[in-house]
């Protein structure tokens, strides 16, 4: 193991190794275990426990057991447990900020905005725990009342992905602790030591046992399919691949589970005639590059209007040329590794597809020479409809610009795809702004901003990128199931 200062090694020495079921701490049943590497180099960080269906198993028989009591705890008890591990993880901000940057990649700025937008979603589902209602109403013809009641739905399982593995994670876990739900956790193995360091936290603050139980592993399907065919799970949240979720979504119809899907995007950027340019590539830099582009938000097809195109491509040039790419603890870094050497494959046989289909490499278009799993800042211009890279998710660090002429051309673009996660506009028209948010095939649209993700907002897609929202009023909801009694009229025998 090679790790380059006394600090990181200090933080890996307090991360736990094993699986977290039942409230304790344990390594899995077969004694098994895998390595988790630092894409900035390829060193191990740590091996940990690696969990087997045995373990998923033993998860959901501690969810399902807690579950009854959980739900009936007091909302201000679930509430204040929140705000405690809210207030411990902003404490701990740096902490877990470096650990994202050691086992992810992403630059330690980007890491310590993922913590505090992590954060928030504790902070707003604490808040908004006590909040969950129902209502009381005279039927119609008089002879009864209506009474309408939320309680939860029960155990879920959550499968989160490698990219943001704090916030995937919180804006899963917050609204189910909140509403009164227990929960399996299964990370991503490339990013498993954030969700282990966060169970950890979240036990110090007051979690009781079997709430949530994490089992991370390298049999992913081996042990999350038991679980989705035992009918004591409830719920299956998933953020991923459209092409696994899929297969999930079939997979929970035998229970009929309730299913949340955060899938796949492939998000437009629509620069208009009228827009403010500076602004636009100030827009494009965050939409494109947050993340080093992994990212379902990101910018994935970069659409400008003939008329300024020439001056936003040279500029957004001008930026990613002056991106840093270095490991994410260095200061200096802009950029940091894609998170595998499949992942770094994958965008350059894009960028490479793009070329042969007739697009221009203007910036970079290589993968860096040395250790960990570097590629070069790439822009790419007159890319043409058909290219894979304006159908496929590029997740890295790559922006395929394309023109248009009218406003008709630029909503049937960004409309032709499967996805419909979120899409960008700038514009200083108020008319077409409102006429994009009604005509974009889209669960989220920013005009004149690079980012809309923001946990007092519904995050999710429509058509191939999802069902179901996070965050906002809409997210506890996704946790609670609505109850009707029937009261014969109190008065009929008065």
């Amino acid at each position: 193991m090679i790790i380059t200062t006394t600090i990181e090694k200090s933080l890996l020495a307090r991360i736990p190794t094993g699986l977290f079921i039942g409230g304790a701490w344990r390594p899995a049943a077969d004694g098994g275990t895998f390595e988790v590497h630092d894409p900035s180099t390829g060193e191990v960080l740590l091996a940990i426990a690696d969990a087997t269906p045995a373990d998923g198993a033993a998860a959901l028989d501690a969810a399902a057991a807690a579950q009854r009591g959980w739900a009936k705890t007091a909302p201000r008890v679930r509430a204040e447990i929140l705000r405690r591990a809210f207030e411990l993880l902003t404490t701990r901000a740096d902490d877990f900020a470096l650990l994202m940057t050691l086992e992810m990649g992403k630059p330690i700025a980007e890491a310590r905005g993922e913590v505090a937008y992590g954060a928030e979603f504790l902070r707003w589902f604490s808040e908004e725990t006590a909040r969950v209602s129902g209502r009381f109403s005279t039927s119609p013809d008089g002879n009864s009342r209506l009474l309408v009641t939320k309680r939860p739905v029960g155990p879920c399982l959550f499968i989160t992905p490698w990219n943001f593995p704090l916030a995937m994670a919180t804006r899963k876990i917050a609204p189910a602790i909140a509403a009164g739900c227990t929960m399996v956790l299964k990370p991503a193995a490339l990013t498993p030591l954030t969700a282990l360091f966060f169970a950890q936290l979240l036990q110090e603050a007051g979690l009781p046992e079997g709430v949530l139980n994490v089992v991370q592993t390298t049999r992913a399907g081996a042990v999350t399919a038991p679980l989705i065919k035992d009918p004591r799970l409830r719920k299956l949240s998933f953020t991923g691949s459209t092409e696994v979720g899929r297969r999930l979504i079939a997979d929970a119809a035998d229970q009929v589970l309730r299913v949340s899907m955060e899938l796949g995007g492939n998000a437009p950027f629509l620069v208009f005639d009228d827009a403010d340019v500076d602004k636009a590539v100030d827009g494009a830099m965050i939409a494109k590059m947050r993340n080093g582009g992994e990212a379902c938000t990101a910018a994935n097809r970069i659409l400008v209007h003939e008329s300024v195109a020439d001056e936003f491509t040279a500029r957004l040039v001008e930026r990613m040329r002056a991106h840093t790419v270095a490991r994410g603890t260095e200061p200096e870094s802009k950029i940091g590794p894609l998170v595998d050497e499949a992942t770094r494959a994958k965008v350059h046989e894009l960028v490479t597809a793009s070329v042969e289909a007739g697009a221009t490499l203007a910036l970079g278009g290589r993968a860096v020479d040395g250790a960990g799993y570097f590629y070069e800042p790439t822009v790419l211009t007159n890319v043409p409809a058909h290219a894979r890279i304006m159908h496929e998710e590029v997740f890295g660090p790559v922006a395929p610009i394309t023109t248009f002429t009218t406003e008709s051309d630029a909503i049937r673009l960004a409309n032709d795809t499967e996805f419909g996660l979120v899409a960008y506009a700038y514009t200083r028209d108020l008319n077409r702004t409102l006429r994009l948010a009604e005509e974009l095939e889209v669960g989220m649209l920013g005009i004149n901003t690079g980012i809309v993700s923001n946990p007092a907002a519904p995050f999710g897609g429509v058509k191939q990128s999802g069902l179901g929202r996070e965050g906002g009023l809409e997210g506890i909801e996704e946790y609670l199931e609505t109850r009707y009694v029937g009261i014969a009229d109190p008065f009929a025998d008065a």
